[in-house]
């Protein structure tokens, strides 16, 4: 399948409520939208049916999860399908009972799921007790062949291992895409979240300059309450950009917003780049074994 020459990108950054039908309605609502603009493919945020329910742990909130197959891939693939793109959503996927995925799946522009990835790190943190909820994936780091390109799709802590990001490179993604949900604890004085976020931004830009591809990157924004009350809960930090393939930046949006960014992508750029910056040439792996063992004692 052949990718076209020039790709009109874009994402949706979204406020979420504790209402799953108006957090559709939303990101439907900013799909059409960015599709007015152009766009052939549409990322959205991580989990955005709901609010970022990882806060705690909570066995009630698997009742917020569904199968794939199951109602939101038909509804998005319906919407692919009227308007010719392709989406790529992030839903809280029911496996079985008892065996929960936080899964990326992709709509092609016919409708149909052209695939899906199921998140390989899992982490477990104040705030964000994601093993409590998710397995972690068993998919793989594949891309996902679409009728715009192969698409590496992750999610969110799999941006900070560069060895997911080489991963798809090396199975031929033509583009990263990073749905995701991080923010700031409140209590963070402004130069703790100012390393935070630069941190954030500079690990996914590193991943387009090493691997010669863009970067999609979709954050949620907004204020998000500790369930619980033990903490003054997570204050997103929006910021969703879209960089080229030497770590450009080409659009990105503020921290206190809704937003919607469109770039249209130049494919044979990355091409150029790893003509002039060969990292897949010069790779080492005569020297990489110890890359598999958890550490070097």
């Amino acid at each position: 399948m052949t990718s076209p020459a020039k790709l009109t990108v874009a994402l949706v950054q979204q406020i979420n409520s504790d209402n799953a039908c108006q957090n559709m309605a939303k990101s439907i609502a900013g799909i059409r939208d960015a599709a007015k603009q152009g766009a052939q493919l549409v990322v959205l945020q991580e989990l955005h049916r709901s609010l970022y329910f990882c806060q705690t742990e909570d066995v009630d909130v698997f009742d917020l999860a569904e199968t794939i197959p199951g109602p939101s891939t038909n509804t998005l693939g319906e919407l692919a399908k009227e308007l010719g793109i392709v989406i790529v959503a992030s839903l809280f996927e029911k496996r079985a009972t008892g065996l929960y995925h936080n899964t990326a799946v992709v709509l092609e522009k016919d409708g149909t799921i052209a695939g899906k990835y199921r998140k390989m790190h899992i982490p477990d943190d104040p705030g964000f007790y994601e093993k409590f909820y998710f397995t972690p994936g068993d998919l793989g780091f594949e891309p996902i062949q679409t009728s715009v390109g192969k698409l590496g799709v992750l999610v969110c802590w799999d941006q900070w291992f560069p060895e997911a990001a080489r991963l798809m490179a090396m199975a031929g993604a033509e583009v990263l895409i990073y749905p995701t949900a991080i923010g700031w604890d409140p209590r963070d004085d402004n130069a703790e979240q100012t390393r935070q976020k630069d941190a954030w931004v500079i690990s996914q830009r590193a991943h387009a300059v090493a691997n010669g591809v863009p970067v999609i990157s979709c954050n949620r924004v907004g204020h998000e309450n500790d369930p619980s009350g033990q903490s003054e809960g997570i204050q997103f930090w929006g910021n969703s950009f879209i960089a080229g393939p030497q770590g450009e930046m080409l659009s990105e949006a503020n921290n206190t917003d809704e937003q919607i960014l469109v770039v249209e992508l130049d494919q044979k750029a990355s091409e150029n780049v790893r003509r002039i910056w060969p990292y897949l040439r010069d790779r080492r792996i005569d020297h990489y074994q110890d890359l598999t063992k958890i550490y070097r004692d």
